[in-house]
């Protein structure tokens, strides 16, 4: 039997699309709060309730501009359906990572300068502070199939190969990539592992490090000091900075 769409079918649709777009905008803006702004570069995405692919910013907008109105839907392929502006050429590093992922529904990609810093001394981050430990569990992968754009299907995939089931993956000399179960777990973790990277490079250039949370008490530490109530805490307190700027 086909199936017709009615007025109010279309009206849930327009909220669904609506909600979408305004979480990307506001996402963004936290990000860019945050210090994780790359003039007109970086993005983050949320997988589209519909199933029709993803919702990001759209190119040539730094994160602290984004407004709903400049959030555009791209389907699996990269195409524009709906939305005003250009879709960005790295894409692919949503939709291959949200194909990869049924639990993730927001990604994000910044070129945290902290987190390249880091990137480039190829050593493990270890648990020196609470922010670390949230990567404990799955650990931080790296990402090596390139440094450059993340611009094909083929590249999305081999991104989303080496995340595998963390919440986070380096991406040396490009910036970094997390993916989370709802935009507070995403955001937060690019916010957490910018800190952490930024703890570990001060004690690095100190001198030889010598104490850090073992990998048992790093998953129970994890468990206590980072819940869903305290990703979503500190996820509130950046919404209420990103809302007053």
């Amino acid at each position: 039997m086909d199936t017709i769409r009615t007025a109010q079918d279309a009206t849930d649709q327009d909220a669904t699309d609506q909600d979408a777009a305004e979480l990307v905008a506001l996402g963004s803006r936290v990000l860019a709060e945050a210090g994780q702004g790359d003039m007109v570069w970086g993005h983050l995405a949320v997988r589209d309730p519909g199933g029709r692919g993803v919702w990001m910013k759209s190119s040539g907008w730094g994160l602290e501009e984004i407004r709903p109105d400049r959030v555009v839907l791209v389907s699996w392929e990269g195409e524009l359906l709906a939305g005003e502006g250009r879709v960005h050429l790295e894409f692919p590093i949503h939709t291959e990572v949200m194909r990869a992922r049924p639990d993730v529904h927001v990604s994000l990609h910044t070129h945290s300068a902290t987190v390249n810093a880091f990137s480039a001394l190829g050593v493990p981050l270890r648990p020196l502070s609470h922010d670390a430990v949230v990567f404990a569990e799955h650990g931080l992968p790296s990402f090596g199939a390139t440094a450059n754009l993340v611009r094909t299907q083929d590249l999305g995939k081999a991104l989303a190969a080496d995340l595998g089931p963390a919440r986070a993956c380096l991406m040396p000399q490009h910036g970094l990539l997390t993916a989370g179960r709802d935009i507070a777990h995403a955001v937060m973790y690019a916010v957490l592992l910018e800190r952490a990277c930024a703890v570990q490079l001060t004690a690095q250039a100190a001198g030889p490090m010598r104490h850090w949370t073992s990998h048992k008490e790093s998953l129970e530490k994890d468990a206590l000091a980072w819940p869903p109530s305290q990703i979503e805490a500190g996820w509130q307190y950046w919404v209420r900075r990103a809302t007053r700027s």
